[in-house]
């Protein structure tokens, strides 16, 4: 039997069942459900077929995992749970409208190479900085695009994007801005930010219209429970 998984952002942890089961558990309450003893007993379905579908010494990645829970819920006729599932899995995975930034823009030369909370905008072969709405993507969320190797993570913001699901990507320099363009992109949430922080940042600057949108806008998604946990 594996041990470690390979999570979203290629880092490996230990497996844990107890984890699919909770997953399991949360969708099939949102239709009702209250037997958790059930969601655990389909999580070992789980973790048996991964067994009979990979060798012990091969790692399953979170992906091929879902994948497994999907069929599971779906072969043993729990589709309303399955169908909770997918969309969870949805909120993950999602088309976005891109743009791109760069600090020798007029409006972000006050600010210099310098992200929201004050830090050197991130632009490595490994990672690098994006803006949004932190209403929509609080502080700290981190994604991948389909087809580019690098992680990016939202510790900017702009005007422009509040109210928007648009993405701003930071670019050194004006050329590689203008390649970039606007371009729709396939994007995966790895690990959502946290609302406290970005709260506690918005909190001191709602005398600007779009730090006050973002901080209500914010407040109310929290309390709505929008945000899901990342794996």
């Amino acid at each position: 039997m594996f041990s470690t998984i390979i999570k979203r952002d290629g880092r490996t942890a230990a497996y844990d069942v107890e984890k699919i089961a909770k997953a399991i558990f949360q969708a099939a309450t949102s239709v009702g459900g209250r037997d958790f003893e059930t969601a655990h007993a389909l999580a070992l379905q789980v973790q048996q077929r991964l067994e009979e579908t990979y060798p012990s010494s091969q790692s399953p990645t979170v992906e091929q995992i879902q994948d497994m829970v999907e069929k599971v819920l779906i072969d043993t006729g729990h589709s309303r749970t399955a169908k909770e599932y997918i969309l969870y899995r949805a909120q993950r995975t999602r088309v976005v409208r891109t743009t791109a930034y760069t600090h020798s823009e007029r409006d972000h030369l006050a600010y210099g190479p310098r992200n929201a909370v004050g830090t050197a905008l991130k632009y490595t072969s490994s990672v690098r900085s994006a803006a949004a709405d932190w209403s929509v993507y609080p502080l700290g969320t981190t994604f991948r695009i389909k087809g580019q190797p690098y992680l990016y993570v939202v510790d900017d913001y702009g005007s422009a994007l509040v109210g928007t699901g648009t993405i701003d990507i930071y670019q050194p320099n004006k050329k590689l801005m203008k390649e970039w363009g606007r371009r729709y992109v396939e994007l995966t949430i790895v690990r959502w930010g946290d609302p406290a922080n970005s709260l506690e940042v918005l909190g001191s600057r709602r005398g600007y219209r779009h730090c006050r949108a973002m901080y209500a806008a914010l407040q109310h998604r929290v309390s709505k429970g929008f945000y899901a946990k990342a794996d």
